[in-house]
């Protein structure tokens, strides 16, 4: 736990630093554009840093394999720590662009708590009674806020691979960076597709549909990725990386299928969003897909018409909500999760990767899917 924090430390810390150097940046252009390292600033304030942990103890799982779990290499210690820290605060960085951009496709009003980049950019233009449209002002803005948190992420992956001194593994680190952001971006348009073009399917093909979607825009991405990248950072094998894989994209898939459930059911107080947002965004997930297959045709009607209604009632959230649960989808959610995490940590039995590694991994894993944010 203490090297958790300890991690998570060091990536705040260079995360404020790499904006610093941005700042200084943007103000040689313009005043104005301060705006953009402020945003950016309180977006990646926040977060759990899950990606960051998880490309962290991929390393490590590689790094401190071959030593007794006394002589591994700690934080302070390892001379390709500068490196994985970097990599790790890409990853959050990228994070935050694929935020900015989520929430503009899903005309989101927070995140984290605070408003969403185009909210706060709408904000800015309204007090300030600027011409034109406000609305039309802040989506603008905040794509820009995005592509400019993607074109970081790249530069400070950039920097941490530059530093290792195992070409072979940069290169190989660098791929799958590639891959992941390939991969998520399509997930990001399944996802928005299924909630318009699912009529098209037929029912026995909803929930293999909503589970492609989970796999490629969250699984893959938040911790099979993350850990795969970590690994190859430090020149892990084909077993070490496939048994890194192995325990990533099914913990993978119980991560989102909990933040499934918190975007139904979640407190907003806790979670930072309104209650049933994914509800009115019209999400077509996995438990949307099960409570469908478990009702009789009226209850799926009502489904079918108040879901993706932006204006919908707390009654009407309520009714919905009301609705899942009776379907029984809930409880097959969880059960769903438990067996994927059981499948997770099923696979670093025997695997090839560090000792220290495994148990902070399997804490991990429990960390990801119980939680309540």
């Amino acid at each position: 736990m203490a090297e958790r924090l300890r991690l998570v430390d060091l990536v705040h810390a260079r995360l404020d630093r790499f904006l610093d150097d941005r700042q200084a940046h943007l103000d040689s252009v313009a005043d104005e554009l301060g705006v953009f390292v402020d945003a950016a600033r309180d977006l990646l304030a926040g977060g759990k840093r899950f990606r960051a942990l998880f490309a962290y103890w991929g390393w490590q799982a590689v790094a401190g394999a071959s030593k007794p779990d006394d002589l591994l290499a700690t934080l302070d210690e390892h001379p390709d720590i500068d490196a994985i820290i970097d990599v790790a605060a890409a990853l959050e960085i990228f994070q935050g662009a694929a935020l900015v951009h989520d929430d503009i496709m899903d005309n989101s009003d927070t995140r984290r708590g605070q408003p969403a980049a185009h909210r706060r950019f709408e904000a800015a233009h309204r007090e300030r009674e600027w011409s034109g449209s406000a609305s039309v002002y802040g989506m603008s803005s905040a794509l820009l806020l995005g592509d400019l948190l993607l074109g970081w992420s790249d530069e400070l992956l950039d920097d941490g691979l530059a530093q290792l001194g195992d070409r072979r593994a940069a290169r190989a680190a660098r791929d799958e960076f590639r891959t992941m952001r390939t991969e998520v971006m399509l997930g990001q348009y399944l996802d928005i597709y299924e909630e318009v073009a699912w009529r098209e399917a037929e029912e026995r093909e909803q929930l293999p549909r909503a589970h492609r979607v989970v796999t490629y825009k969250s699984a893959k991405y938040s911790i099979e990725a993350p850990l795969a990248l970590g690994a190859l950072m430090a020149g892990g094998t084909d077993g070490q990386v496939s048994a890194l894989r192995a325990f990533g994209l099914p913990l993978g898939v119980a991560f989102q299928l909990r933040d499934d459930l918190l975007g139904v059911f979640g407190d907003p107080e806790v979670t930072g969003k309104p209650a049933g947002d994914d509800l009115r965004e019209g999400k077509r997930t996995v438990i949307i897909a099960l409570a469908r297959a478990g009702l009789p045709v009226g209850p799926r009607a009502l489904i079918d018409e108040l879901l993706g209604d932006p204006e919908l009632t707390p009654h009407q959230v309520a009714t919905l909500q009301a609705t899942i649960r009776d379907s029984g989808a809930v409880e097959t959610v969880e059960s769903i999760i438990a067996r994927s995490v059981s499948e997770a940590v099923a696979a670093l039995e025997g695997a090839p990767i560090s000792r220290a590694a495994t148990r902070e991994l399997i804490g991990l894993a429990d960390t990801v899917t119980r939680r309540s944010r």
